[in-house]
C-alpha cells in the first residue's frame, strides 16, 4: 500500500479540500468529514494508508 500525505486547506460543510504535501500539485482533493478523523481544522496534516485518513 501507498502512503499519501495532505494538509487540510479548508473545510466546507461536510467536505473538506486536501492539498497533497507529499507531491507538487495545486489540486485539491474533496473528501467527506466523515471519513476525516473528527478533531481536523484548517492547517491539520494528515497521512492517509490503507484507505484510512489520520492526524500526523
Amino acid at each position: 500500500m501507498e502512503t499519501w500525505y495532505y494538509e487540510v486547506v479548508n473545510i466546507e460543510g461536510d467536505y473538506a479540500n486536501l492539498r497533497r504535501t507529499d507531491q507538487e500539485s495545486d489540486d485539491l482533493k474533496l473528501v467527506a468529514r466523515a471519513l476525516l478523523p473528527a478533531e481536523i481544522m484548517e492547517g491539520t496534516k494528515l497521512k492517509y494508508e490503507m484507505m484510512q485518513y489520520e492526524i500526523m
